[in-house]
């Protein structure tokens, strides 16, 4: 691998690792308040997609639209996606887990209940939308706008980088710096001591889905941008955003960010040293070693009582 291949997958491996970091951030969200790991975010993700396929189709963009209408294109893209995957999240929270949360059901039973709500959205979504892959319209002239050492960065890359870092940083601030964020701490340091200090527990669980699936919603349409839209979409990218999150200590949203990039970089770094076939195997055996060595994670630290 010449000098230039390793700028140029590097950018790609951090333009890539920023989308699994947002996904990461949703597993890692609903473990720090649960204590579950929600498979079902997968499918948040790809509902996501399908959202903002639908707006496009609606809006119709049309060929070689306007750089205002392109910026307006993306904004409505990306409020339906967002929409799309917060809905879905405070419907499977709401239906799916609050009523065993209530019943004091065994960790077992959520995580059983989190695979079934998966697999149920995943046939529902390939019955409501149809099971051959789509691409969403194009709502610019994807061209490269500058380079970082000869790598060329073009649009779409940029466009997913600052999302994912501005969703990031916003969710960093509002978990520190809001009383919103103090009580999702609260509740995932301790949520027994939690309520009795007034916290109201089904809200800050409810609140804390829908700020997960906005994010994963978001990312559906960020991957979706690259690639096409189908039932299948979400299951790859989540199981690797899942491998991050743990990578980077699951229940730490930093820990999230940085095994999101991480896994990002190694995989793509592994297309031209091994081949493109030991691609995801590369970041279940990064996930292995971090495991063998650290194995809360990264980042990782004992998490409190569950909700």
């Amino acid at each position: 691998m010449s000098l230039q291949e390793f700028w140029d997958y590097l950018v790609l491996g951090v333009m890539l690792g920023s989308l699994y970091a947002v996904i990461a951030i949703g597993y890692t969200l609903v473990y720090g308040v649960l204590q579950l790991i929600n498979f079902a975010h997968s499918e948040v993700f790809m509902l996501g997609a399908y959202g903002s396929l639908i707006v496009l189709q609606l809006l119709d963009p049309g060929d070689n639209p306007s750089a205002l209408a392109s910026i307006g294109f993306v904004a409505l893209a990306m409020a339906g996606s967002a929409l799309f995957g917060g809905v879905t999240a405070y419907g499977l929270e709401k239906v799916a887990y609050r009523p065993l949360r209530r019943r004091g059901a065994p960790r077992l039973i959520f995580l059983i209940t989190a695979i079934g709500a998966s697999f149920f959205l995943y046939n529902l979504a390939g019955k409501l939308f149809g099971r051959d892959p789509m691409t969403l319209p194009e709502m610019y002239d994807n061209h490269d706008v500058f380079s970082v050492f000869g790598a060329g960065v073009n649009i779409t890359q940029v466009l997913q980088f600052l999302t994912a870092v501005v969703m990031m940083v916003g969710l960093d601030l509002l978990v520190n710096r809001t009383k919103l964020g103090k009580g999702i701490r609260a509740v995932a340091q301790d949520a027994e001591v939690a309520s009795l200090m007034g916290v109201d527990i089904d809200r800050v669980i409810s609140r804390t889905f829908v700020i997960g699936g906005v994010l994963g919603g978001v990312a559906g349409f960020l991957f979706a941008n690259l690639n096409q839209v189908s039932y299948t979409m979400g299951f790859i990218p989540g199981i690797t955003a899942f491998a991050a999150a743990v990578v980077g200590g699951i229940g730490n949203i930093r820990g999230a960010m940085a095994g999101g990039v991480l896994i990002g970089v190694v995989e793509t770094m592994t297309v031209p040293l091994l081949g493109d076939e030991w691609r995801s195997v590369s970041a279940m055996v990064v996930l292995i070693l971090v495991l063998m060595f650290r194995p809360m994670g990264i980042l990782g630290k004992q998490v409190g009582r569950a909700a």
